[in-house]
């Protein structure tokens, strides 16, 4: 599994909070830590959730402010006016391990799945206009037929990632390298989970070819470009002036985000 830098924004006091730190992490890679600057850089192969639990437990906030080099993320949910009704909420991260090739790291955790496998793969578009229905077919530049991400690229839609497998509390923590992709391709399209594993384009029928049998999608997500190692320095948000650690505690959008804390 390759490695990649995540960055962490920390909330530390003194040498005592660092080596706190520096202990739940001892396991987890290298670690660069700037108590001046609240500033945690872990290169890990580690899912960037676990890190940020390890972080936490030593009772100090933590904030994700950075994630590789060129990086994209997709907030996972059914889209819509729907979004805050249902159970099925995630964050997958895209990050690419060299700068002029293709391969990307792909990054997530999701909450509120039934336990078991679930089919994950990118799509054509980013429209959600109508709900996780519009985004289109899998990414498939190559017009090949529906396989796994193990296969070679003519074997395989480009956006074909395989399955996520759901604990028995519902979540799926995941990481793994997929050699097709792009960040630059996946930008402005949309990432889904399907209410079914996937066969991998391994099923004697024609759906077999066309999305592995996965079935509805149930939670989806446009995938937008993120900030990369030391490209997020924000303290403040700019539209209502919350802290970074009030900010993480807010909600994306709506009503409520007006709310003082």
């Amino acid at each position: 599994m390759s490695d990649i830098k995540v960055e962490f924004a920390v909330q530390m006091r003194g040498e005592h909070c660092v080596e706190n730190v520096r202990n739940v992490l001892k396991n987890a890679g290298k670690v660069h830590i700037d108590e001046k600057k609240g500033r945690v850089t872990i290169e890990t192969a580690e899912p960037w959730c676990i890190l940020k639990e390890q972080i936490e437990s030593t009772g100090r906030k933590a904030v994700l402010v950075g994630f590789g080099g060129q990086s994209a993320v997709a907030i996972i949910n059914t889209t819509g006016s729907d979004a805050d009704r249902t159970p099925i909420q995630g964050v997958l991260r895209f990050s690419s391990l060299t700068k002029d090739q293709a391969g990307v790291v792909v990054d997530g955790v999701v909450d509120g799945l039934t336990p078991g496998l679930h089919g994950l793969h990118v799509h054509e578009a980013g429209d959600i206009s109508g709900g996780c229905a519009t985004l289109g077919d899998h990414y498939n530049p190559r017009g090949s037929p529906h396989g796994s991400r193990d296969d070679e690229p003519e074997a395989r839609h480009a956006g074909d990632l395989g399955n996520i497998r759901a604990d028995e509390n519902g979540r799926a923590t995941f990481r793994f390298v997929d050699p097709v992709l792009a960040v630059w391709d996946v930008i402005g399209r949309a990432v889904a989970i399907t209410a079914n594993a996937d066969d991998m384009g391994r099923g004697n029928n024609a759906q077999s070819q066309i999305d592995g049998n996965s079935g509805e999608r149930i939670a989806c997500g446009i995938i937008a470009r993120s900030a990369g190692i030391m490209e997020n320095f924000k303290k403040i948000c700019a539209c209502d002036g919350v802290t970074l650690w009030d900010e993480r505690s807010k909600p994306l959008a709506g009503g409520d985000r007006a709310q003082k804390l």
